[in-house]
């Protein structure tokens, strides 16, 4: 079985709103020239590698491309490496395939010296002399603004270098990424070691998406002591959301961790579910999203409900909108982009997207094949790709089971609501 070419429900757009914010975004109303940028933030310093894990140390820095590693670890594992007599490989990842996600392209378009300075600071104390930019194959825009600020820069001793990824949702891939550099097709491949020990041309690399560098980038400009200042003792520092909404251009918000999510979410949202961390996330139920401000942007606070922050997608599909069509929609696509290199992609992510199209059409046996499907495309992939589309039909199954059930016996909620003009579900109280 293979799958058709499909669309993804969230259209990617470029036309961003991108208020300021607390640490990553200050001042960035006033433009993102490397003018601007250092009458902002000052001179960047020079420091050694030591000197940089104190600081993402010290601030709990961990990656902000949706698995949520340490970044002390990847840079100390690249930096002992090198002593074995290989030069690492510095990759800013700023590619950001899925279309629902738009932070790196805010920072490339608001902050792009930021990212620059975070790498540029990790570069010189490696002793990297060049550094990798891999951008988006399908934002113009962003990619015209970084190509700029490269142009802008005069990096003593440190060269940069773009390179444009495929328009594709797994190009930005860890694998995939250093296939593009190796000049190979720019899809995913099994790894057989971590990248930080043998990543491009098997040397150690350090590749982060654009928002880890931007955060490093501060770090090193502001200090550890100013980036605990925000968030919590346990989470300090922020993270970048996109929020999308239908009839709303998408919004790249800046919150400090331990923010209520009640809190960055449009009008549009009451009553609707809401899918937290990408088309790789999970359900929220409206109630679960408004009770008692309860769930907060937060690793450990997002976790006990079984969902993460991932690449930091908050979508809002609108209480007219059916999860179980959503969720539907979203696996037709992510089935449509995969790389086909692995038997979970070739075959069991078209698969799985006919069960979950059948489980929103009520078709006899689609609940029970969607389950077992779960069950035997997981952790069998050459990627992480099958695993985050298994994440979301999972989340759909638990979260709204009770919703499905109705599907199952040929109806829809939503619709039915909608047909019989009943007020959609009013949330309780607007966060503060």
């Amino acid at each position: 079985m293979t799958a058709l070419v499909a669309p993804s429900p969230v259209p990617l757009r470029e036309d961003l709103v991108v208020p300021a914010g607390p640490l990553l975004l200050v001042g960035v109303d006033d433009g993102p020239s490397y003018a601007a940028h250092r009458a902002r933030r000052g001179d960047l310093p020079v420091l050694t590698t030591d000197g940089v894990l104190d600081l993402v140390e010290a601030a709990g820095l961990r990656g902000r491309g949706g698995a949520g590693f340490p970044f002390a670890r990847k840079l100390r594992t690249v930096a002992e490496h090198s002593r074995a007599g290989r030069r690492p490989v510095v990759v800013v990842n700023a590619s950001e395939g899925e279309p629902a996600s738009a932070k790196d392209a805010a920072l490339l378009t608001r902050a792009p010296h930021l990212v620059l300075d975070g790498a540029a600071v990790v570069a010189r104390a490696l002793g990297v002399r060049e550094v990798h930019v891999v951008l988006p194959g399908d934002r113009p825009v962003a990619c015209a603004a970084m190509t700029r600020a490269v142009g802008e820069r005069h990096d003593h001793r440190l060269r940069w270098r773009l390179e444009r990824a495929d328009a594709h949702f797994v190009a930005g891939q860890t694998s995939a990424v250093g296939q593009l550099l190796e000049g190979r097709a720019n899809r995913p491949v099994t790894a057989w070691q971590p990248d930080a020990v043998a990543g491009v041309r098997g040397r150690p690399t350090l590749l982060s998406n654009a928002e880890t560098w931007a955060h490093v980038g501060v770090l090193a400009l502001a200090g550890a002591a100013a980036y605990r200042s925000l968030g919590t003792a346990d989470e300090p520092g922020t993270s970048l959301l996109t929020v999308t909404a239908p009839g709303h251009a998408p919004h790249v918000v800046e919150v400090e961790h331990g923010t209520p999510l009640a809190s960055v979410l449009p009008a549009s949202a009451e009553g609707s579910a809401v899918l937290v961390g990408g088309f790789h996330g999970a359900w929220l139920r409206p109630e679960s999203v408004e009770s008692v401000g309860s769930v907060r942007v937060s690793r450990a606070a997002l976790a006990e409900l079984e969902v993460s922050l991932g690449a930091g997608v908050v979508h809002v599909p609108g209480s007219h909108v059916c999860p179980v069509d959503r969720t539907a929609e979203v696996v037709a696509h992510l089935a449509s982009q995969s790389a086909g290199r692995c038997g979970p992609c070739f075959h069991g992510l078209p698969a799985l997207a006919d069960a979950a199209d059948g489980v929103r059409h009520g078709r006899p046996g689609a609940l029970a094949r969607a389950e077992q499907l779960t069950g035997l495309v997981a952790g069998r992939g050459a990627c992480a790709h099958p695993d985050g589309t298994v994440r979301l039909v999972r989340s759909l199954l638990t979260t709204y089971a009770d919703e499905v059930l109705v599907h199952e016996r040929g109806g829809c909620s939503v619709t039915a609501r909608a047909d019989a003009g009943a007020p959609v579900v009013r949330l309780q109280e607007r966060a503060s």
